[in-house]
């Protein structure tokens, strides 16, 4: 398989704020070095890490840092990662928005991008000089175009107004043609980055299932950058995260985002020390294994078990407590509940324990929630998280099927067969 898409050394720097060095003195100390004695860029070893959480020393950051993969042609890369980490810089630069600081892409074929509501759309023309204008930028003669109009008018859904000025398109009318125009004059690589979210959940089921047919039945190379996981997992066969500009980790889109799930969301073990309730003050919460260890890698097989303890500081009755169990990307496995509780004032903890877990490999999320009767006292999605790494060596492997074994729950069922 050829490579479609090869990024060597890419780095981006800014300087917060302002338009070039924004002062004469770094402004001719720039030239001189680089026109005069052949040098490289001397700003170009000042900045720092773009974290934008964080105050920094320096006027000047790196949104990209030394970026290095290649992507091979029919691949569906996604690129995830926070806000901030530098996806939207990298497709501009490859969509050539941009240019980058240092180093080089080399591409193989035509790019049609969708970065952001609007991308190559102008206000003033129809929806249907749009379409023609987009496919002469990629290339296209206007017998192509036309060949193709009617099947993007189609995909678009927007027919009624395709004669209509695009300034009076709403933003989800303006997605709707974009993508399509996008998808559909034959581009060798698609680059779509969040925008996808504008649009409602039909047309995101379809926009997917373009993207899927553009990569595997006209083996073209797809570039998607989102914040849906599901999505991510649903479309793309492999994947790059991203993180404060630099590449953290490739590969399997699975292995990626639960890296990526467990880097940025809540521990296995936290301590609370907040009211939750007028009467009930959370304290901590932990997950355990085999012999009642804390930890945040559970084995296949064994037993395992939330603690959750709490202060009462006023009587409360028929309150229950319940955990559900949800994967990373929030599909609902489980769910358990207390019986209705009555309790005093006092310290206390509450124990849900299972004997044997049977979840296939990866990142997974406990939910809490607390009630009473119909009311709804506290509720959390993302209480506590855990990832299922391996299959314990107490477990008879003989009870589960590791290889080809598809879904959540990984039991095997017994079969049986006979003549009635």
């Amino acid at each position: 398989m050829s490579t479609a898409i090869k990024f060597e050394n890419i780095s981006k720097q800014y300087r917060l704020g302002v338009v070039s060095t924004q002062t004469l003195s770094h402004d001719l100390n720039r030239w001189w070095k680089m026109n005069i004695r052949g040098k490289e860029d001397p700003y170009l070893k000042i900045g720092e890490v773009n974290d934008r959480a964080h105050k920094g020393e320096s006027e000047y950051v790196w949104a990209l840092k030394d970026i290095n993969f290649e992507v091979q042609q029919g691949d569906v890369l996604g690129i995830i990662g926070k806000n901030g980490a530098g996806k939207s810089t990298l497709l501009k630069i490859l969509s050539k928005v941009t240019a980058p600081t240092t180093g080089t892409i080399k591409a193989a074929g035509r790019i049609a991008s969708l970065l952001e509501v609007g991308t190559g759309f102008h206000p003033e023309m129809t929806g249907r000089e749009n379409i023609y204008m987009n496919g002469a930028i990629m290339g296209m003669t206007k017998a192509e175009i036309t060949r193709r109009f009617d099947e993007i008018v189609d995909f678009s859904g927007v027919e009624r107004y395709i004669d209509t000025p695009a300034k009076r398109y709403s933003s989800g009318m303006t997605v709707r043609l974009g993508f399509a125009i996008a998808a559909h004059l034959e581009p060798e690589i698609l680059v779509v980055d969040e925008v996808l979210a504008v649009g409602d959940a039909e047309f995101q089921k379809k926009a997917i299932g373009k993207m899927q047919d553009v990569s595997r039945g006209e083996g073209r190379t797809v570039l998607f950058v989102s914040h849906n996981m599901d999505a991510i997992r649903k479309l793309c066969n492999r994947c790059v995260l991203l993180k404060d500009g630099t590449v953290n980790f490739t590969g399997n889109t699975n292995d990626v985002i639960d890296t990526y799930i467990l880097n940025n969301q809540n521990s296995s073990h936290k301590i609370f020390d907040k009211y939750i309730s007028d009467s009930i003050f959370l304290k901590e919460a932990v997950i355990c294994g085999e012999m009642n260890i804390p930890t945040n890698e559970l084995l296949i097989g064994e037993k395992w078990s939330v603690k959750v303890k709490f202060e009462i500081q006023a009587e409360i009755q028929n309150t229950v407590f319940g955990i559900g169990i949800t994967t990373a990307t929030e599909i609902p496995i489980n769910t358990t509940w207390s019986s209705p509780q009555n309790l005093k004032c006092g310290n206390y903890e509450i124990e849900f324990v299972s004997d044997n877990l049977f979840f296939q490999k990866g990142v997974y999320r406990i939910v809490l929630g607390i009630s009473k009767g119909n009311d709804s006292l506290y509720y959390d999605d993302d209480f506590l998280q855990f990832e299922v790494v391996l299959i314990s060596k107490n477990i008879n492997e003989d009870l589960i099927r590791v290889d080809g074994t598809t879904g959540i729950i990984m039991n095997q069922l017994r079969t049986k067969i006979e003549r009635i």
